[in-house]
């Protein structure tokens, strides 16, 4: 018998005892949306609306059905910029952190 967990539940697990870690997260989603890995980023978001407001209340606050912010943030998923607009709102107000960008000149 393997005593392994799955990856998802480790990092919710972590999200919600290390604020610094879920501030992190939500960095790390932004980022791989900028850098072209929606895929990724939209895992790493539901990780983390896992680990902080949950799905039932980000309906809440958002206005859409929770079944529809699941599939959004599934590896199928497709969010509107409005409705990726809302979710990192809400997500950036739980955390209270302010996104900014900044460009980097590549080497």
């Amino acid at each position: 018998m393997s005593l392994t967990r799955d990856s998802g539940h480790t990092i919710v697990e972590r999200a919600k005892r290390d604020p610094a870690f879920a501030k992190a997260l939500l960095d790390e989603a932004v980022t791989l949306f900028l850098n072209g890995e929606p895929d990724t980023a939209r895992l790493v978001l539901r990780d983390l609306v896992n680990a902080t407001v949950g799905f039932e209340r980000l309906a809440a606050a958002t206005g859409k059905p929770a079944k529809s912010l699941h599939r959004m943030l599934s590896t199928k998923g497709n969010p509107s910029m409005d409705n990726l607009s809302a979710v990192l709102g809400v997500l950036r107000k739980r955390l209270r952190v302010k996104l900014t960008s900044r460009t980097v000149r590549a080497a």
